[in-house]
């Protein structure tokens, strides 16, 4: 982690919460993240993604570190890049700059797990059985056999990212430290909607 930068460009984007481990599809047009872009591939091809808030242009203080692993170019102007998340990051203070994207000073130090691999101890099954459930009741298709052969912490890290849940649950799961910690509470989440549902589905019977 010595090696991550102190001091990155950061993508502030409201309603995407971006996880390590995951991959991140993202199609850039505006003008100030295009300059973000192109300058981050250029030096070594890391920024930060952060979700913004609605209020007085503020982001949250949790985001997470990635790195760009496909760039192209379109006709009309527009860059399509893939993000493949590396680590979390809290962020230290804004640092002013003359360009026309934000730069944050960040730290590391909560999140040394996020680039450890030894998660693969950590039993998800419960989680698992739950949020297949989840998915059927919400109409959502996933390849779960392939999903499967994916480590602990990818598996989580998805079903927290693309899972049909609130902005705000997806952050508290992305500031909570320890995959352990994320298990229960993505299990806790997923629980009340499947009860919710029940409980609605019995009202209309």
């Amino acid at each position: 982690m010595s090696d991550f930068p102190k001091i990155i460009p950061v993508f502030p984007l409201s309603g995407v919460i971006y996880f390590p481990k995951t991959n991140l599809p993202l199609n850039i047009f505006e003008q100030r993240y295009l300059n973000l872009i192109n300058d981050a591939y250029n030096k070594d091809k890391l920024m930060g993604m952060v979700q913004s808030k609605k209020e007085n242009n503020n982001v949250y203080e949790i985001g997470c570190l990635g790195k760009i692993s496909d760039y192209q170019k379109s006709k009309d102007g527009r860059i399509l890049i893939n993000l493949t998340g590396i680590s979390r990051f809290k962020i230290l203070k804004e640092i002013p700059n003359n360009k026309l994207y934000r730069e944050f000073q960040v730290g590391y130090e909560s999140f040394k797990g996020d680039i450890e691999n030894n998660h693969n101890e950590v039993n998800a099954k419960e989680l698992m059985e739950k949020a297949k459930t989840f998915f059927k009741r919400n109409g959502l298709l996933l390849n779960w056999r392939e999903f499967e052969k994916l480590d602990n912490t990818q598996k989580i890290n998805t079903l927290a990212m693309i899972a049909p849940i609130t902005n705000e649950e997806k952050q508290k799961l992305l500031e909570t430290i320890s995959l352990e910690n994320k298990i229960k509470t993505l299990e806790s989440i997923i629980s009340f909607y499947l009860y919710e549902t029940s409980e609605n589905n019995q009202t209309i019977q």
